[in-house]
């Protein structure tokens, strides 16, 4: 919980008996690598907070295969966000990638903690600020990056995620076949 503290204190300071009362609308689970949260058809009832490990979000597509959309490492937040806000089915999956920990909070628990304590709502308008801000640049990425360029950035920015994540996650995240990331990496590496 004080990774979750200390995460929390970048965007709002709070006091050991607020932070006390807060933790107590999150639970915490350990999640095995390949575990599924969220599959899709089932109604989204929680939004995840990575305390260890990795988890992605992906969707299977009209020719079967996996298509990672996002990832959460220590720190960030994961969720269906329409399926979480609306009490709907998910078209997505949400799975561990690694073993990993997370806090988790219903989307009831989440509107209760709010009004009780205004400043949670600052602070998840800046957690929804970052995520919105991740998803505009990702699409712009892919619609203005060549592919080999969109690679080199991640690595660039995320050489310690790109090292623990497997390629063909990585491959499918970037909408690369695995063979061809292995085409990159060879280029990069040579």
């Amino acid at each position: 919980m004080e990774r979750f503290r200390a995460h929390l204190e970048k965007f709002i300071q709070i006091d050991d008996v607020t932070f006390e009362r807060i933790s107590t609308y999150f639970n915490i689970n350990s999640v095995a690598k390949k575990e599924n949260m969220l599959e899709e058809g089932q109604i989204c009832r929680y939004h995840y907070f990575v305390l260890k490990g990795i988890l992605r979000k992906f969707f299977v597509n009209e020719k079967g295969v996996e298509q990672t959309t996002e990832f959460a490492i220590e720190n960030w937040w994961l969720t269906d966000n329409m399926a979480y806000e609306n009490k709907r089915v998910s078209s997505f999956y949400i799975q561990a990638v690694e073993n990993s920990e997370v806090l988790y909070i219903s989307q009831e628990n989440q509107e209760k903690l709010m009004a009780e304590f205004p400043l949670m709502e600052r602070y998840f308008r800046f957690v929804y600020q970052r995520a919105y801000a991740a998803a505009q640049m990702r699409v712009k990425y892919l619609f203005s990056l060549p592919k080999e360029e969109f690679y080199r950035d991640m690595l660039r920015k995320y050489p310690e995620f790109v090292q623990r994540v497997p390629q063909y996650l990585i491959a499918s995240f970037l909408g690369f076949t695995p063979e061809y990331l292995s085409e990159i990496r060879k280029k990069i590496n040579t």
